[in-house]
């Protein structure tokens, strides 16, 4: 069974910078396509950005694209996501989310595998 485990949130100012990581153990890294989401109080959870199963490709949200990259590490099966000039809107739990490579779609679709997520709070 795969799992994930997200780190690296925490609190910031508006204009700051934070990198999230994500630890997969549990399967072969290079079979999934591996993702982030996030979820604010009292809304649904919402696709951020996704990196396919061999890295080739990236895809973001609209709402963060520019200030946020996706990249993943395979010698230490991990995936990150920078963040840069965060805004207060940005605060939300974030999600590692996993998907195996057959599944693809759509970025924001078909994922099995979830961590616990990690906070993240943006302050103005």
């Amino acid at each position: 069974q795969v799992q994930l485990v997200e780190s690296g949130g925490g609190l910031v100012q508006a204009g700051g910078s934070l990198r999230l990581s994500c630890a997969v153990s549990g399967g072969s890294f290079s079979n999934y396509d591996l993702g982030w989401f996030r979820q604010a109080p009292g809304k649904e959870r919402d696709f951020v950005a996704v990196s396919r199963w061999n890295g080739g490709s990236a895809y973001y949200a609209d709402s963060v694209k520019g200030r946020v990259t996706i990249s993943r590490d395979s010698a230490k099966n991990t995936v990150y996501l920078q963040m840069n000039s965060l805004k207060p809107e940005d605060t939300a739990v974030y999600y590692c989310a996993g998907r195996p490579a057959w599944k693809f779609n759509s970025p924001d679709r078909g994922y099995d595998y979830w961590g616990q997520g990690t906070q993240v709070t943006v302050s103005s």
